[in-house]
């Protein structure tokens, strides 16, 4: 009998190291995941301010031809706005908002180098649309990153036994980065 207990014994802490170590393993592949989120949610944050940054260069220059396009100049003002202070809260649904409003404005002072010729020639126009252009490649591939890491951590926190260790670490589900429905559509441009 004496061995038996041993035994049980023996096996029960076996388990409990087992399960102790698969406890502490999940846990940090748990977090290795969700810092993926944070880092590459950290990155499109860091495109979206350089490219909002860039718009007042780009406001400034179209104001000397297009002065009178004040509308194009208030919708983007509001969209660095929107886009502030959903940034500094990290805010995805807010971020995603401003970046609605950005892609409604941002073809319409884009398109104004058409209408006026003098601003299509400016080296400096020229410059910030090429460097917008090179941004908004980034701030797509930062996006799709993005998208993939939330996915992989909110299916990680899902599954079966390892939502247990998430709903003991706190885990909540990431918010998937998502074109607004305004977005999606094609943009009218009317001078």
């Amino acid at each position: 009998m004496e061995g038996t207990t041993i035994a049980i014994y023996l096996g029960l802490a076996i388990f409990a190291l087992i399960l102790v170590g698969w406890f502490f393993s999940t846990w940090n592949r748990l977090v290795r995941l969700e810092k993926d989120v944070d880092r590459a949610w950290a990155n499109i944050d860091t495109l979206l301010q350089q490219r909002y940054d860039m718009i007042p260069n780009m406001v400034n220059i179209v104001k000397e031809y297009a002065d009178h396009e004040k509308e194009i100049f208030g919708e983007l003002t509001e969209a660095r706005k929107t886009f502030a202070a959903a940034s500094s809260s990290g805010d995805v649904s807010g971020v995603m908002a401003a970046e609605s409003m950005l892609s409604q404005a941002m073809p319409k002072l884009l398109a104004l180098s058409e209408a006026y010729p003098d601003l299509k020639a400016n080296t400096n126009f020229l410059s910030l649309q090429d460097d917008y252009k090179e941004i908004e490649d980034s701030v797509t591939d930062q996006r799709q990153l993005y998208n993939s890491s939330a996915t992989n951590f909110n299916t990680a926190i899902e599954i079966i036994p390892d939502s247990i260790v998430a709903s003991f670490k706190g885990c909540k589900e990431r918010v998937l980065y998502e074109a607004d429905q305004a977005a999606r559509g094609s943009v009218s441009i009317e001078f």
